[in-house]
Order: C-alpha cells, then sequence, then structure tokens
C-alpha cells in the first residue's frame, strides 16, 4: 500500500483561516509533497471552535492517509481548554511531522505610549484593566501566551479574541486594541511596513526575521512561546505512510531554500521523528495546561 501511496489527491485539513502562520507554513508543505509524490497534497481550512472542528474530521476520517491534520499548539491548549471534546487528541491523532516553530512577536500600534517592554509593563501597572490584548481566538496561543506575561509581569490586561489573526491585526492597525502576541508569519509584513511597532520576540533567542527586536525574556526570565505546525493523521494509520511522510517532510526542511523561506518568514525548522514529535506534544500539553488553570480561560 505504502509503494504505491499516494494514487489519488491527499487533503490536509487546517482548523483556522488561510493566511494564518499555520496555514502559511502547511501550505509550503503541501506544494513541497505535491511536486515530490507526484498527487496533489490540498489544503482545506476549515476554522471554527480553535481547531477542534478540523481536528474532529480527521480523527473520523478513513486511516489511510488522504486525510491529514494540520497540527498547532491550539491542539495543545485545547486538552486543558475545554472540558468535553469528542476525542482526545494524543490518544487519536497519529504524528507524523513536525514542521516548524514560530514564536509570537508583542506588538503594539505605533500610536501606544509605550516603545519598550519595560515601558509597556509599567504603563500596564499604572493602568490596571485598562489595556486591550487581542488574539486570534480563545485558546489560541496569542491568547494563552498574552495569559502567561498577564501571570509573569502581574498586569491585568483584558482579552479580546477575534475570529482568526487578520481581523485581530486589522483592529490592532487600526488602534481599536493596543497589544497583540501574534505568530510572526501573519505580522512581519505589518511591522515591516511601519503599520505595527514590536516591543519583543517570545523566542529563546533574537530571530532571523526581527535582529533588532529583543527577547521577552531579556526582561523576563524563563518567558518563552512558540506556536508549533506539523503534521498528523489519524489513529491506525499504516506505519509505512507515515513514515513516507515523515521522510519527504523532513527532506523539505533540510532544504536551505525551504528553510530560508521559513525564516523570512519567522519560522524555525523544527524537525523530529514521529516518536520525538509526540514526547514534545506531551511536554507542552502540559505546560498550557498550567497556564489555562492559572488565567481561568474559557473557550467562549
Amino acid at each position: 500500500m505504502a509503494q504505491s501511496y499516494p494514487t489519488r489527491p491527499v487533503r490536509i485539513i487546517v482548523g483556522f483561516p488561510a493566511g494564518q502562520a499555520l496555514d502559511i507554513g502547511v501550505r509550503l508543505i503541501a506544494q513541497w509533497l505535491s511536486d515530490h509524490l507526484s498527487q496533489q497534497f490540498i489544503v482545506e481550512n476549515r476554522p471554527g471552535a480553535g481547531g477542534n472542528i478540523a481536528t474532529e474530521i480527521v480523527v473520523h476520517a478513513p486511516p489511510d492517509g488522504y486525510t491529514l491534520l494540520a497540527v498547532s499548539s491550539s491542539n495543545m491548549i485545547n486538552a486543558a481548554l475545554y472540558e468535553k471534546l469528542n476525542f482526545n487528541f494524543i490518544r487519536d491523532i497519529a504524528l507524523v511531522a513536525s514542521i516548524s516553530r514560530v514564536p509570537q512577536v508583542m506588538e503594539v500600534n505605533p500610536s501606544f505610549p509605550a516603545r519598550t517592554l519595560p515601558e509597556f509593563t509599567a504603563y500596564a501597572k499604572a493602568t490596571p484593566g485598562k489595556i486591550n490584548f487581542a488574539s486570534a481566538g480563545n485558546g489560541t496561543v496569542a491568547h494563552v501566551a498574552g495569559e502567561l506575561f498577564k501571570m509573569m509581569a502581574g498586569v491585568n490586561m483584558q482579552h479580546v479574541p477575534y475570529r482568526g489573526s487578520a481581523p485581530a491585526l486589522t483592529d490592532l492597525v487600526g488602534g481599536q486594541v493596543h497589544v497583540m502576541f501574534d505568530n510572526m508569519p501573519s505580522s512581519i509584513e505589518h511591522i515591516r511596513a511601519g503599520r505595527l511597532r514590536p516591543l519583543a520576540v517570545t523566542a529563546t533567542a533574537r530571530v532571523e526575521g526581527l535582529p533588532d527586536v529583543p527577547t521577552v525574556a531579556d526582561f523576563m526570565p524563563g518567558f518563552e512561546t512558540s506556536a508549533w505546525g506539523g503534521i498528523g493523521a489519524p489513529k491506525g494509520t499504516p506505519a509505512e505512510i507515515i513514515d513516507q511522510l515523515n521522510r519527504q517532510t523532513n527532506a523539505a526542511l533540510a532544504d536551505p531554500k525551504f528553510k530560508a523561506r521559513l525564516a523570512d518568514l519567522g519560522g524555525v525548522v523544527f524537525l523530529l521523528s514521529p516518536a520525538e514529535y509526540a514526547k514534545r506534544v506531551a511536554e507542552e500539553t502540559e505546560k498550557w495546561a498550567k497556564v489555562v488553570k492559572f488565567s481561568g480561560a474559557k473557550p467562549n
């Protein structure tokens, strides 16, 4: 079966709107797989419920390699955020390959009074509850990164969830909200054009796409968040198919042009075996469960 796979087009289901970081990274991989496996890998956006709608579609799809899931950090966050799900992500999805880790950038409208992270923290402490932070929706990395910042900085900000990062960014650029912890690929062009001011990135070190921007950890040791993108399949998908997809994805990640494209968008190649990927997902799920519990975050 695996020798002839794929014999027809393959769908990759993305649980978020087109243009978000996950969607951008998965489309790059889909193009590579289409070019190297002689069948179309078609990206299908099925947004809603923090990515749970897409996950449920794939959980119930035949385990034959023709319906894949774009795995995101939201899958790890939702395990704690939602009290009742019709699936258990770690149990029901076979992890195929990781693609990238994308840091968030803490950014404000250029008219916002703070020009640095310490100035922002001081302003937030002086005006508790007055700052609105936008996110791409409840349970997204942009949401829990903001909650983690509140927790570690000891500040009170109001969360404003949107249906995806695009409308949140529109309001941030327009000055309707004050700050956002957005995934770099969807924000980097706004920053380069001067429509948004970056205060810090959430990686452990400065990132290639914004080399002059400090890290949050420079001022708040231990702070790190990133959005993970990867590929999953229904549990029970033949190991030969998973291995073939893992090898092809890792070949893309080793390609200098592909790596450069990801880096330009603010992403970092994250090359793992299926077993290593599963271990990292379990660790990340545990980390976000603590933040969700502390913040009292709810899905709606």
